[in-house]
């Protein structure tokens, strides 16, 4: 669904209006030009649009009276014993009183439903409803008669469509054109009744807005508020033919009263929209914690280029959503956790979390599964522990985790012990686990850290890890506050602190890429079009040539067709050289014999170059010439490229690189637009980082060289990412700091 990535545009920017700035674009993504405005809807319509005629900002959709309707029309209401629609109706009735809605029923042999006055068709409704729920077998010829009416929302609740194969894929695409000529917003088919629940009304706090596009797996979340949990909306998706879950995403965003938005997806429809609305809750702070099936997807692909067999699709998904700080989970129970941990949370004071027990094997148990996640455990000053050492004997540790050998159940200690912790300043976090009941001291335990939480901004964290889960202590001590976080699981509760530590830290610093994304082509755009050959792939030559236009330093290299012209080349480009034979149809020349490395005479370049030329005829491959390159000093070998992906379009990946680039299978991956920091967690993220920083001897390499390559590459996938399949540079050398990287080799693949 590649295609739906670009939108339906017309406005081609590209060719609109052509801004100078400079011979090769600037090594980020900030290249708007003076005067364009940022907001949505300013100016002309190609300022909302990048370089690619991708739109920059999300559209909102305004879902109030879907959710809060004042008047519902049931089509195909039914008031019949033993009739599926007639438990639906029912329903229907119940959610429309408690929301404050009026209904009609409408059924073409029928006078009453349920006592409700019934009209025979969606023409004779006594005023214009701001929702239809279909309860028909073909919502299309409704649709139709919906648009006449001007009804503003619609549900079709009808399975057999997409989700049944090519046949129903026919007839939701035929359902989907209805609703845009429409003008209808229809949530479905294939959904539920989920939206219309009945959602307790008594709970207080920022509330979770929960995202199904399966109804079944959203129910754990739904079942939050039996303790205590708020909710505030519940959106199934289902095949989404049209509302889809970005604009739920983006409207949850939007509400007040949303705390943290949990999401169930099994698939996106529309890989940008998705991010424009990551990127608009991220902008408000809101967190989005997601499950998204489908990690063991190969994402397989046919690809000539190294690039294209490093990232499955499920690789560029997941890499997406914490670009643009989506919170990816992998359980239900997970989600629940850390949906509601993220929702009721203050703002994090400080980072360092500290584990306080009553047994030393439990805090030493949880500290190292703590440190393994990321979590970072100061050790507490000196200072603080000869004031624990006040409350707790002195031969047991206190350094971090605080063991306190059994919390005091008859005094005032407890407290205080709680109390001396919280007050460090280094201290953000307090984490108490408690692997079994053991009252009194467990009830005193939880008692305490209620407590505490009720006078501290700082997040207190209790696991308590009883099987039965009907202890008082749990049921109505930590169940009964909202400012303590209580989980069932050690894993759970380090997922969701440190979900919550990030997502603090992210929105801190998140400016969205969206905002300095370039709306205007570079002059490069215009020298890399000359280059362009519709379906086919660049020659080594012509590739280099488009990295060039772009500001990609390459070998000093000459083209040549015959032996003589080969040895002059040499003695222009400067001994030793590499030789390698040029043409549109190789893809890995190392592999056939086609490049020669280290020649260092007159007579080595003519060998070469007969050698070369009788082996490409023999494989009868085309040439366009031979190349004769400058030799480069070894630095460490990368790659960089870009591929197609069909959900999010053009995307960028770099990796270690070399011979060995499928082997190592070393690589980051991020989709345009995305700033210097972007490009720089990419590297972070590599496991042969540290062969940037030198190894065994070896000089550190120029990153910041590095980093500027990854960045003009981005350049070249927001402008030519609708016109290239895949660009591949392996290797590119990078040299010791200071000196620069150098692209040694580069395919390129025209669609």
């Amino acid at each position: 669904m590649l295609g739906s990535t670009h939108g339906t545009l017309t406005t081609d920017p590209r060719r609109a209006r052509v801004v100078a700035c400079g011979d090769h674009p600037a090594p980020t993504v900030h290249g708007t030009a003076p005067g364009t405005a940022h907001g949505p809807g300013a100016g002309e319509t190609t300022l909302d649009l990048d370089v690619s005629g991708r739109p920059l900002h999300a559209d909102v959709p305004d879902l109030d009276r879907f959710f809060r309707p004042e008047s519902v029309a049931v089509v195909g209401a039914s008031d019949a014993e033993g009739r599926p629609n007639t438990g639906i109706t029912r329903q229907l009735i119940a959610w429309a009183e408690r929301v404050g809605a009026r209904i009609h029923p409408v059924h073409p042999a029928r006078e009453t439903v349920f006592g409700l006055p019934c009209v025979p068709s969606v023409a004779e409704l006594p005023e214009q409803v701001d929702l239809a729920v279909l309860l028909v077998g073909d919502p299309l010829p409704v649709v139709e008669e919906l648009a006449e009416a001007k009804v503003r929302f619609a549900v079709a609740f009808a399975s057999g469509f997409a989700e049944t194969g090519e046949e129903g894929a026919e007839a939701q695409a035929r359902l989907t054109a209805a609703v845009e000529r429409s003008g209808i917003r229809l949530l479905g088919p294939n959904t539920n009744l989920n939206a219309f629940e009945e959602f307790r009304d008594d709970l207080e706090g920022p509330a979770i807005a929960l995202i199904t596009q399966s109804g079944h797996q959203g129910r754990p979340v739904f079942t939050l508020q039996e303790i205590g949990v708020r909710l505030s909306h519940w959106a199934p998706t289902g095949n989404e033919a049209d509302l889809e879950t970005a604009d739920f995403l983006s409207y949850f965003a939007s509400r007040p009263e949303v705390g943290a938005i949990a999401a169930y997806v099994e698939g996106l429809k529309d890989g940008r929209s998705f991010l424009l609305a990551a990127d608009h809750a991220a902008r408000r702070g809101v967190p989005v914690v997601a499950v998204k099936v489908g990690r063991t997807e190969t994402g397989a692909r046919t690809a000539a280029s190294h690039t294209g067999k490093l990232t499955g699709a499920d690789t560029v998904v997941d890499a997406a959503m914490r670009q643009f700080g989506v919170i990816r989970v992998d359980g239900l129970d997970e989600l629940q956790d850390t949906a509601t941990l993220l929702a009721r949370a203050r703002r994090p004071q400080a980072e360092g979390v500290v584990v306080y027990s009553i047994s030393g094997g439990t805090g030493a148990h949880f500290a190292d599964l703590a440190t393994e996640a990321g979590l970072h455990l100061p050790t507490l000053s000196q200072a603080k522990q000869d004031e624990l050492h006040e409350w707790i004997p002195p031969y047991l540790g206190v350094a971090n985790p605080v063991d306190n050998g059994g919390h005091p159940v008859g005094d005032w200690r407890g407290p205080k012990i709680i109390e001396a912790i919280l007050d460090d300043p280094d201290v953000g976090v307090l984490i108490c686990p408690i692997t079994g009941p053991f009252p009194p001291m467990s009830d005193k335990l939880a008692q305490d850290l209620v407590a505490a939480a009720e006078r501290t901004d700082k997040l207190v964290c209790v696991v308590w890890g009883s099987p039965v889960g009907t202890e008082a202590a749990y049921r109505e001590t930590l169940l009964g506050s909202s400012r303590v976080a209580t989980f069932r699981t050690f894993a759970n509760c380090i997922t969701a602190v440190r979900a919550y530590l990030d997502h603090h830290r992210f929105t801190a610093d998140y400016r969205s890429p969206f905002t300095d994304a370039p709306r205007t082509p570079s002059p490069s755009y215009r020298k890399a079009q000359a280059l362009m050959r519709p379906g086919q792939q660049l020659s080594e030559h012509a590739a280099k040539q488009l990295l060039r236009a772009y500001g990609i330093r390459v070998p000093r290299e000459q083209l040549v067709t015959s032996a003589a012209a080969a040895v002059r080349a040499a003695g222009q480009v400067g001994y030793p050289v590499v030789m390698k034979a040029s043409g549109a149809r190789i893809a890995h020349k190392t592999e056939l014999g086609l490049v020669k490395v280290g020649l260092t005479s007159a007579s080595q370049v003519r060998d070469a170059y007969r050698e070369l030329t009788d082996i490409a005829r023999y494989e009868g491959i085309d040439l366009d010439g031979v190349l004769v390159c400058q030799m480069v000093e070894r630095g460490v070998e990368m790659v960089v490229g870009v591929t197609q992906d069909e959900l999010f379009g053009p995307t960028v990946t770099v990796g270690l690189g070399g011979v060995l680039v499928e082997v190592l299978n070393d690589a980051a991956v991020r989709v345009p637009p995305f700033g210097e920091d972007q490009a720089r967690a990419m590297l972070s993220e590599l496991r042969g980082r540290a062969l940037l920083e030198g190894v065994r001897g070896g000089p550190p390499v120029d990153v910041d060289a590095l980093v500027e390559v990854v960045l003009r590459v981005q350049r070249v996938a927001l402008e030519l990412g609708d016109e290239l399949a895949e660009l591949d540079i392996n290797p590119l050398m990078v040299l010791p700091r200071g000196q620069g990287a150098v692209a040694l080799d580069a395919l390129a693949v025209c669609r």
